[in-house]
């Protein structure tokens, strides 16, 4: 798999060539809608065996062997080239693919209303094929012990089809806002949680396909911690006794005792003693109420990533990861309109209706664009691209974590399912 980025003045008849590939196969890999409107410097995913390389000034075969993670007599015996030759300037080179690791993929998918719709529906069987586990989002903790219960019409059908197992999520929403108030009352009572515990094995017998549940209480007090660990102990034997997994989701931290209510109750190294896996919510460093920035740049992804491994085994981590961009209206002033939250296509198609060019961050790993909308207003837009995924591809394999999760379905970004299959084997249970 190539990715190409596209340069002012190219054509996909030039791309296509260049890559001895066609213009309806770069079409359908990157859902072009139209072919004749290509936007410089988006990135385009070309679906061919390996990749091809331009040698730079100062490259040598060595140092681009371990950018590949290759050999560099490999890369040298598939050009038929001398390995102690000097190398042009220019000279293209084909490398070969390496070979994938295996890896859990999960995505989270939220059904809004009382039914589930047919383009999120469309959305799951497409992307079912490339997950280990499909989340829907949420099984809502009520106080008392019973479990609001969410619409999956179709879902459970899905899974089968696509064979990906469910990831039944039980959240302390309430409102739509995650309460802590809501999650202390369930965490002091131990008849509340009893019977909390019996309405979800009973809804995992029910549904049939679950083979995890995972927890995502956020916003707890701190002094909630150890009774949040407590917790979840009981759960994993209660839920170990049935044949199921457990799993927790984890905020963003960066060091054990890191402050706010956010963080004070995830505690990292007991997660990682109790639950099967985690996910870490490594995203939303850009976020709708925010200032414009990068929603997931690899350098802070990369710190709460290594925080993580000194806390638990990289077998046990999954990487947060998502699935959107934000289109922030300037000036930002705190407190005043939110992003709106964009898929990567919808972002391409705004930098093509306003002819504008993509610029990509290389310290964040992100791309991103301004542009002037019709009645003057400024417009700034951070998303995702190929080169931003595979850069977080590349995180996950250097690092040896369990997989990637994603937040969430129904978001545009038909690069990002091309790319888990370029990367990894995607287990299935």
């Amino acid at each position: 798999m190539q990715i190409h980025v596209v340069q002012r003045g190219e054509s996909l008849w030039r791309i296509a060539q260049t890559y001895n590939s066609s213009i309806p196969s770069v079409v359908q890999a990157n859902q072009i809608a139209d072919p004749n409107q290509l936007v410089v410097g988006q990135s385009l995913v070309i679906p061919i065996w390996g990749s091809f390389y331009w040698i730079q000034p100062g490259d040598t075969l060595w140092a681009i062997g371990r950018r590949f993670g290759i050999p560099y007599t490999t890369i040298a015996q598939m050009n038929r080239i001398n390995p102690e030759s000097p190398l042009a300037i220019g000279l293209r080179l084909f490398i070969p693919p390496t070979p994938k690791r295996r890896a859990e993929i999960n995505a989270y998918i939220e059904p809004r209303g009382s039914s589930v719709s047919p383009a999120l529906l469309s959305d799951a069987r497409s992307s079912g094929p490339y997950l280990t586990y499909l989340a829907p989002f949420s099984y809502e903790a009520r106080r008392d012990g019973t479990l609001q219960a969410m619409p999956l019409q179709g879902i459970p059908e899905i899974a089968q089809e696509t064979g990906a197992s469910l990831m039944m999520v039980v959240t302390n929403l309430e409102g739509g806002q995650f309460s802590g108030e809501l999650g202390r009352d369930i965490l002091q009572s131990r008849g509340v949680q009893d019977l909390l515990l019996d309405n979800i094995i009973a809804e995992t017998r029910r549904v049939g396909r679950y083979t995890d549940v995972h927890f995502d209480f956020e916003f707890l007090p701190g002094d909630q911690r150890e009774a949040y660990n407590n917790f979840l102990r009981r759960a994993a034997s209660r839920l170990r006794s049935e044949g199921l997994l457990i799993s927790s989701a984890l905020a963003p931290k960066t060091r054990a005792d890191q402050p706010g209510q956010w963080y004070e109750a995830h505690d990292y190294r007991a997660h990682g003693e109790i639950v099967d896996f985690v996910v870490l919510m490594t995203y939303e460093w850009g976020y709708s109420g925010g200032p414009p920035m990068a929603v997931s740049p690899i350098g802070p992804v990369e710190s709460v990533l290594r925080y993580a491994l000194t806390e638990m085994p990289a077998s046990k981590i999954m990487m947060g990861q998502n699935l959107y961009g934000y289109d922030w209206t300037l000036p930002y002033v705190q407190g005043g309109p939110y992003a709106r939250a964009v898929s990567p296509q919808r972002a391409i198609e705004l930098a093509n209706q306003y002819r504008v060019s993509i610029q990509y961050d290389n310290q964040a790993q992100a791309p991103h664009f301004d542009y002037v909308d019709e009645q003057g207003r400024s417009h700034k837009v951070w998303f995702e691209d190929a080169r931003s995924i595979q850069a977080k591809f590349d995180l996950v394999k250097r690092l040896g974590l369990r997989g990637v999760s994603y937040w969430k379905l129904g978001l545009a970004f038909p690069q990002n399912w091309l790319l888990i299959a370029e990367n990894f084997d995607v287990i299935k249970r």
